[in-house]
């Protein structure tokens, strides 16, 4: 879930909000007046949240100048990833990756510990999406679906985002990374219901991910995103039939073919709602 890094009135409860993780922004939620300011509190935010078990990502500015401020400001304990907006150019990515890298050891920080998130928000970033998945410290691919609607110069919606968000579960697919999008806008919070019918839909495209601007959509996301009862119970009679025969091959069960790929779908279904909870 976003959350501006000047806000502290709404920083202050975002440990409470049930996101997997804080996005502290520097860019787009900072007037340009403010962007120093923020810079200046951001290391005691991180330190209160990161104390609060909380998981972090910043969010940072793209241009070069900025983006030197906003690393030296932020790359500290308990910052998990940084968010790269406006992604494009797969090298502008590895440089990025390597002043961190340069920040990590400056900090004592263990080595690739923090990773990157690209944000994708044009139709050019969509070309280099499987490139980008492939950079090591690369832990997951996003959509911006407000600024890429905006290039494309038409409004958020299912039409236009249904194919990157297919693209970009794909190309985070290649490489096991999170693939973080919703075929909707994510700017309209207060009517819920298309939200959850885009996160579902994405979760069939592929989709691991949802980034959030208000609680109820985080409430929203959890529950679309973690496998259903249903799902778990499927899991566990796939496992324990595979267990139980010594499978290695091929087996039936009550009319279906199980497989390897089934079983260890089965088994991803189980770690993802033990990681949910």
């Amino acid at each position: 879930m976003f959350v501006s890094a000047d806000d502290p009135v709404r920083l202050r409860k975002s440990h409470l909000r049930g996101a997997d993780a804080i996005i502290l922004d520097l860019e787009d939620a900072v007037a340009p007046a403010r962007k120093q300011a923020a810079r200046d509190a951001i290391g005691a935010e991180i330190d209160r949240l990161a104390a609060l078990e909380q998981a972090l990502v910043v969010r940072v500015n793209k241009p070069w100048l900025a983006i030197l401020k906003d690393l030296a400001a932020c790359i500290r304990p308990g910052v998990s990833a940084i968010m790269v907006p406006k992604v494009e150019e797969p090298a502008h990515i590895r440089i990025i990756a390597e002043m961190i890298g340069e920040l990590e050891n400056l900090h004592g920080l263990e080595a690739d510990s923090i990773g990157i998130i690209c944000l994708v928000e044009s139709a050019a970033g969509l070309e280099h999406m499987a490139a980008l998945s492939m950079i090591p410290r690369v832990i997951g691919l996003a959509l911006g679906s407000e600024d890429f609607a905006l290039g494309v110069g038409v409004a958020p919606t299912p039409a236009l985002l249904d194919l990157p968000c297919r693209q970009l579960a794909l190309a985070a697919s290649r490489s096991g990374i999170m693939a973080i999008a919703v075929p909707a806008s994510i700017a309209q919070f207060r009517d819920t219901l298309p939200f959850a019918n885009a996160v579902r839909q994405g979760r069939a495209f592929g989709i691991t991910g949802a980034l959030c601007i208000h609680p109820r959509q985080v409430e929203i996301a959890n529950r679309e995103l973690s496998p259903t009862e249903e799902e778990v119970e499927q899991a566990r009679f796939v496992l324990t039939a595979w267990n139980t025969h010594n499978a290695s091959g091929v087996m039936q069960l009550d009319g279906h073919m199980i497989d390897r790929p089934v079983m260890l779908r089965a088994a991803a279904i189980l770690a993802r709602a033990g990681s949910a909870g």
